[in-house]
């Protein structure tokens, strides 16, 4: 893959973080990635990722505790750099989630709720590989007819007030939504950083908003 303009991604050093891996695909992509526990370095930054496992709870608590909500808000409420939440890091990205009873960071008006299993044959969490449905025209997943799998592992999934501002679904009995965007914040349920090729042709699309 040729390496793209070496831009340089934020990511704050959260406990509820994968951090290792989401910055190594970074630099896989061309970029730099600066892995930071200083919430004032968010406000020098070319772009921000937010990556994320475990509890909604528990992650707003990261947030609030270690002092990222305020320059995470002005990021977002300025729009001037891309931000990308990655799994829970994109469930934070609203306003508020069945799993806990903390508000989320209210960037889109959209909820979480726990997965429903169709079937017998589907368990939950939604863990593994699955393909996407791009609905609607966009930068960082571009309509195609090649069949992309990405990997899931979550038991909530967001569900938006604007169908507007889901990104892509994916099919687990149901379509759930897999990724969200407004103006410059993206979400993915997905992991790009485990999913390959697929995972790195997305990072790198970011790289390039």
């Amino acid at each position: 893959m040729e390496k793209t303009t070496k831009f340089t991604v934020t990511i704050p050093a959260l406990p509820i973080s994968n951090l290792g891996a989401v910055a190594n695909m970074v630099r896989k992509c061309g970029g730099e990635a600066i892995v930071t526990k200083e919430p004032l370095a968010l406000l020098s930054a070319e772009r921000v990722i937010i990556a994320g496992v475990g509890a909604f709870d528990a992650g707003m608590r990261a947030l609030g505790e270690e002092g990222w909500i305020e320059p995470l808000q002005h990021l977002a409420n300025e729009g001037s750099i891309p931000i990308l939440g990655i799994c829970l890091g994109m469930q934070l990205m609203c306003r508020s989630s069945e799993e806990g009873r903390l508000p989320g960071l209210g960037w889109f008006e959209a909820d979480v709720k726990r997965i429903i299993a169709q079937s017998h044959s589907l368990k939950v969490p939604h863990m593994g590989w699955n393909t996407l449905t791009v609905e609607k025209q966009n930068f960082l997943l571009s309509q195609s007819i090649e069949e992309r799998r990405f990997y899931f592992v979550h038991s909530y999934h967001v569900v938006c007030d604007d169908a507007h501002d889901v990104l892509a679904t994916t099919n687990y009995g149901v379509a759930l939504t897999a990724a969200i965007s407004r103006n410059r914040l993206y979400g993915t349920q997905f992991h790009p950083e485990k999913s390959h090729r697929f995972g790195m042709d997305l990072i790198k699309k970011f790289l390039e908003i």
